[in-house]
């Protein structure tokens, strides 16, 4: 633990780094791979929607029940013709669900399926939800993430600037797609819990976005002024900055969520924990990977295009460029662009961080007392 503590402010210092921004180019790949099969995903299986969204019945049995889920479910397909899902509740009963049917026949399946399970009709408590209130909780759902969105453009134009603003929309769709496309493929039914957890995750990854663009606002005031690092490496340097907050937040918020999906809705089987925990679950992941690999990156590739940055750049090229000539360029900094070590930080690498052209090194071990 003390040497991932030493690891973690080494990188807050800006002593070691990794170039997330200089391996852009992967991290985009990676991104539209992941997409592509989330949209795949959509297009061939589709979402399956819960009966609140597309209107059905839920049929509840009393306590202590001794037919199996299995049987229920063959019961209720027999019943209404349409596929069933059957959950066993905590205290016994049975929770059959049965998506695309009308009143009249939620009469008829009721008192087959009081038959089929040999219980007296009355005591089969049966909620009807119909099409056109599901059709309404969709609309609502998505008109919500619509405002939602350009309330978010609309204050990080304010507080930021549109580059930014646009590099956060570009990550919410991104988290958006991926959330929705393992739905698809998972199969998992998509309930109005599951858009509360989507709207959650969005501003969860909205939070980790916006502490990074945070330091990159700070540490690039005035960048045109110097000549030591291009907007790019100083991105960078903000995603170093923040890189240890960012594992350490989502690491803790992910381990209950997990602990819902995998032991409370996988080993447990209480199946309608998995709504809202696999749409958290995945949702955070996905954010917290867009907030590093996705949106700072690409408010960098926007910056870039603008001339006083792409002089900006040429200046420090040119400028490293002599002093590695001369000899006083760290070895770092010779070795590309792409990486940010400071030339002016502690001596973290050695003594071949010092300048050549001073005479330092041999000559003071040479002359090093015993």
């Amino acid at each position: 633990m003390s040497k991932l503590g030493n690891l973690g402010a080494r990188l807050h210092r800006g002593e070691i780094s990794y170039d997330f921004v200089g391996k852009r180019k992967i991290w985009y790949g990676v991104s539209i791979l992941i997409t592509i099969t989330a949209i795949l995903g959509l297009a061939v299986r589709g979402l399956n929607l819960g009966i609140e969204f597309q209107g059905g019945a839920v049929f509840t049995t009393p306590t202590s029940m001794s037919t199996s889920v299995a049987k229920a479910e063959e019961y209720a397909k027999e019943a209404s013709g349409h596929e069933a899902i059957v959950q066993k509740l905590g205290n016994g009963s049975l929770r059959i669900q049965i998506a695309g049917i009308d009143t009249g026949q939620s009469d008829r399946i009721k008192q087959e399926l009081a038959k089929d399970l040999n219980l007296d009709p009355e005591k089969l408590a049966a909620d009807l939800v119909g099409p056109s209130w599901g059709e309404q909780i969709a609309n609502k759902a998505w008109e919500g993430l619509a405002i939602f969105m350009v309330l978010v453009v609309i204050y990080l134009a304010i507080a930021f600037e549109w580059r930014m603003a646009v590099a956060a929309l570009v990550a919410l769709i991104h988290d958006i797609t991926i959330t929705t496309g393992i739905y698809a493929l998972v199969g998992f039914e998509v309930t109005p819990g599951t858009v509360i957890g989507l709207l959650t995750i969005l501003g969860y990854s909205l939070y980790d976005t916006v502490v990074v663009f945070d330091s990159l606002k700070e540490q690039t005031k005035d960048i045109t002024k110097q000549t030591r690092f291009t907007y790019s490496e100083i991105a960078n340097r903000s995603i170093n900055g923040t890189l240890v907050r960012s594992i350490n937040t989502t690491v803790v918020a992910l381990l209950p969520v997990a602990g819902l999906l995998f032991i409370g809705g996988g080993f447990l089987g209480a199946g309608t924990l998995n709504d809202i925990s696999l749409s958290l679950f995945v949702g955070l992941a996905a954010g917290a990977y867009s907030s590093i690999f996705i949106a700072t990156p690409l408010v960098a590739d926007l910056k870039e295009r603008e001339p006083a940055m792409r002089a900006l750049t040429k200046r420090v090229l040119a400028k490293r460029a002599q002093a590695g000539a001369e000899g006083d360029l760290p070895a770092e900094a010779q070795a590309g662009a792409g990486d940010d070590t400071d030339d002016a930080a502690p001596a973290v690498v050695g003594p071949r961080n010092q300048p050549a052209s001073r005479g330092r090194g041999r000559g003071r071990t040479s002359g090093k007392r015993r």
